[in-house]
């Protein structure tokens, strides 16, 4: 049985049917201009901008474009430009609506789209019916993606600093307990300074004072030295003690500082290599695309259905 489906078949049937099949073609690109006009088709514009991550210090073994493409498309995010737009009412989606929330992930999801580029950057796409409603709405994923980093850096640094807080205030404690017991050791003992007071225990001992030696007081200068050898290595450990507490405390309120600085500092984590801008042509409907696929079925359709026909025909002679 012949082929009717076959290259040579079909070229003689175009023949044959080509007057037909060309008011078809007529047909399908007008019926195509109609379908893609603004009044059925709703004209669609597209924003794109491309960024890179800035200031952005990866977790694990992301790369910072890897975590910056984390925070672009949280839920924080969309949330927050769902609401700034107003996009249930924009997409014409009820709140009291049962599938609310999926259906508006859904349709933000479908209008937004953001990659990661082979130059390891990353690509915010908008499409919407209005274009300067898409350019807005990159600005927007832009400006929360930013407020939210820099939320979550704020809650982490200061953190910290309630850390550096609590050891500064342990810290100082100490300090004062050991010029307490530094105070009590000086009002008991009258020991305060170990090299210049034994250097006075030494001269009030050996009577090398200048002036009239019988002006020395033997009493006091043996009640110092008797403090003096009792409790002067614990004034010398606590001076030592002392000042590397000092020390100690001094480090830790310049990390503390810094700290502060890095809860309150207000860094961008977004650079913008190419800004989103407004369109002014609409990305969708491409009328000569869809005249191309309307054409192109309805000739296809044609074919076959001619060809059936054709093939029909054919066997009711032979029979």
């Amino acid at each position: 049985m012949e082929n009717f489906f076959n290259n040579t078949n079909l070229l003689k049937i175009g023949g044959k049917w080509k007057w037909h099949l060309l008011i078809l073609a007529v047909i399908a690109a007008i019926v195509s201009l109609v379908v893609s006009s603004p009044m059925i088709m709703k004209p669609r514009f597209k924003s794109v901008a491309v960024v890179y991550p800035s200031n952005i210090a990866p977790y694990s073994d992301e790369s910072e474009t890897e975590q910056m493409l984390q925070w672009l498309t949280s839920k924080d995010v969309r949330d927050s430009v769902i609401n700034h737009f107003d996009l249930s009412k924009h997409y014409g989606i009820a709140p009291s609506y049962k599938y609310y929330a999926s259906t508006m992930a859904y349709l933000y999801d479908k209008n937004v789209k953001i990659t990661k580029t082979q130059f390891e950057s990353v690509e915010i796409t908008v499409t919407d019916r209005e274009a300067k409603v898409a350019c807005d709405m990159v600005n927007a994923i832009v400006k929360y993606t930013n407020m939210k980093i820099r939320a979550t850096h704020h809650i982490k640094y200061q953190e910290v600093v309630e850390s550096f807080r609590r050891e500064l205030k342990l810290k100082k404690a100490e300090i004062d307990s050991v010029k307490s017991v530094m105070h009590d050791l000086s009002s008991t003992y009258g020991i305060y300074e170990i090299l210049g007071q034994s250097q006075e225990i030494t001269r009030g001992e050996l009577r090398t004072v200048d002036g009239n030696g019988s002006a020395i007081n033997s009493k006091e200068v043996q009640k110092l030295k008797d403090g003096m050898m009792e409790k002067g290595g614990d004034l010398l450990f606590l001076s030592t003690r002392i000042k590397d507490l000092a020390n100690e405390y001094s480090e830790l309120s310049l990390k503390s500082d810094i700290a502060n600085y890095d809860a309150h500092k207000a860094y961008t984590f977004i650079s913008i290599v190419s800004p989103a801008t407004v369109a002014d042509k609409k990305s969708y409907p491409k009328r000569l695309l869809v005249m191309f696929y309307f054409v192109a079925g309805t000739l296809l359709f044609s074919l076959i259905t001619i060809s059936v026909i054709e093939q029909r025909r054919s066997f009711q002679v032979n029979s």
